[in-house]
Parts: structure tokens; sequence; C-alpha cells
């Protein structure tokens, strides 16, 4: 998939005013629309103008796209990174221009979740009449940690607004939110009243928190349950032993079965995130070879090789 640079579809730049973006848009609308258009490619063009268009008119969309594309040129490998949305505060309201897979593959990997389109500049005209405010929602990333004992974390979030001339810009809030604990990848957090506030005497939106995990070095999360990769060498697997296992609560005690393989899972009943079903901890088994870097280890395993007489390929009929 390639990297698409929205501003030279459009042809301006990265500065442009909204107003700018609009005009762009119906000089080239009228240019390629396929009814009235003589240009070979006008189809083409035009979809890519519209889907260029979709992106820029929306401060939301915009400034997401602006913040991701900073390291990235046209025609570029691109995969959007892990989490890029993260910490990103949008309003509610969907797209407003199509759904889509109407669009490129680019566009869909940003913005196929619904990502929100309504938004409310902070210049406009509030009038006289009363209405409610919007709800904004965000993803957050926080420890896995946090989820086992519960805290209070101080949350930076970027939301974007249009400035008197039309340009957007991002403006940052620092939260401090209380962490449940027990919360799961995917649940949300609801802060009333901190989406955007009522016009007259409506009541202000709330702030709607999506939970995400950050990438942890020892576990992989799967609903409330967790999965460890547990490292033991071939005489703890043949043997049986007693080993220390890490789990988010602290380390404990684990024996591990006699004749055990790689790949085994021991299950930890009710280790994993709490809650009112808590989940299991997993540890996979993972039997490491030490190597035969000294002339003794390789007298091992000539040994070994004598003695056992052992066929790993015997389930081949080999």
């Amino acid at each position: 998939m390639q990297y698409k640079d929205y501003y030279a579809v459009m042809g301006v730049n990265k500065e442009a005013t909204q107003d700018e973006i609009k005009r762009a848009y119906r000089r080239l609308a009228r240019k390629y629309h396929p009814d009235v258009s003589k240009e070979v490619d006008a189809e083409k063009r035009f979809k890519e103008v519209g889907e260029a268009y979709e992106v820029l008119k929306d401060p939301e969309k915009r400034a997401a796209y602006d913040q991701l594309g900073a390291n990235w040129k046209a025609g570029q490998d691109f995969r959007p990174p892990p989490d890029w949305d993260a910490g990103f505060e949008f309003s509610g309201g969907g797209f407003t221009g199509g759904d889509a897979s109407e669009y490129s593959d680019f566009f869909e990997s940003l913005f196929g979740q619904g990502f929100g389109s309504a938004f409310r500049s902070a210049h406009q005209g509030r009038g006289q009449f009363h209405a409610p405010g919007q709800d904004h929602h965000a993803k957050v990333l926080i420890d896995l940690e946090d989820a086992f004992h519960g805290a209070t974390r101080s949350i930076t979030l970027h939301a974007p607004e249009l400035d008197p001339r039309g340009h957007v810009v991002t403006r940052e809030r620092t939260l401090n939110v209380r962490i449940p604990k027990g919360v799961r990848q995917g649940q949300q957090i609801r802060l009333a009243g901190q989406g955007t506030p009522g016009i007259g005497q409506g009541v202000a939106g709330d702030l709607y928190l999506e939970i995400e995990f950050k990438p942890h070095r020892l576990y992989r999360v799967d609903g409330r349950d967790i999965y460890l990769d547990l490292p033991i060498s071939p005489w703890e697997a043949a043997l049986g032993a007693k080993v220390k296992l890490p789990t988010p609560a602290g380390v404990i005690d684990l024996t591990i079965p006699a004749g055990s393989s790689s790949g085994r899972k021991l299950r930890l009943k009710e280790r994993g995130i709490p809650g009112r079903t808590p989940g299991d901890l997993y540890a996979v088994l993972q039997i490491v070879l030490p190597p035969a870097d000294t002339e003794q280890a390789h007298a091992l395993y000539r040994k070994m090789a004598q003695e056992l007489a052992f066929n790993p390929r015997a389930a081949l009929g080999v």
C-alpha cells in the first residue's frame, strides 16, 4: 500500500486554509468530472480529488493525517503504525462524504473505523438557542499493570481547532483520569461534561476514552486472559521442575510437569485481568537449548545423540 499526499492531489500547500482547500476542490471537481471532462484519466483523478477532499475538508481528519504524515512521501510503501491515533481527540459524526470502502486502501486503513468528522470551530456563532454539546472520543494507551491495580494517570489529548484565519491548529489538554481496576482493552471510560460545551444553556457533551494497552515486553492480552512465553531448559521439560514465573501481580513459583513439550500451555486460573469473572494467565513453555560453544558442551550433545536414540521426525515416517 502506498502513502498518498493529499495536499499534492489538491494542488495546495500544507498551510492552506479551509477556504482555500474548498476552492481547490471545486476547481478540480469541475475539471475532472467524468460527465464533462475530456481528460483521459478523468474518472480516476475525480476519485482521487474526492478522497483527498474528504480528509482535508474535515479539521479532525486533516489534523490526524498531518500528525501521521510528517515523515512520509507520496508513493512510499506505507503501513499505519500501531495505535497511530492514540491520544487524538475527535467528536462523533461519521463520514461527511461517504463510506471508507468507497476510497483507497490507504484511506480505509486510517479512517475505516468511522473516524469522527462532525466539528464545531471555536469561532462559530452560537445563536440564541440551546443545544447540548457533542460527545468526544479518544483512544488512550495505558500500562497493563494499571488494569491489575487501578491508577490515576495524567493523560494529554490533542484536538483540532480552526483559528480565526481558517487554519487548522492543534490544542492540547491534560486530564487526570482514574483508571479502574479490571479495565479491559477496548472498554470506554466516560468523563461527564468533558466534550464540546453546550450552546446557550445546553449541557456539555461527554468524553469517552477507549482503553488500549501499551505493548508489553512480557505479556500478550486476549480479552481478560494473559499469555507469557516461559523459557525452560530441556532437563526442566523432561524431568519436571519448579521455576519462578513473573506475573503482573508479582513473582510466583510454577511447577513444570515432567515430560512437557515446547508450546504446552500451563493455565493459572484467575491470574489474568481482574473482574467479576477474572481472566486466566497462560504460561506457554518454550524449550531453550544451551549453546554448544565449548568442547565439554559438544561432548554432552554427542553423548545424548549416542545414548538416547531419539528421532524427532519419527511421526513423519522417516
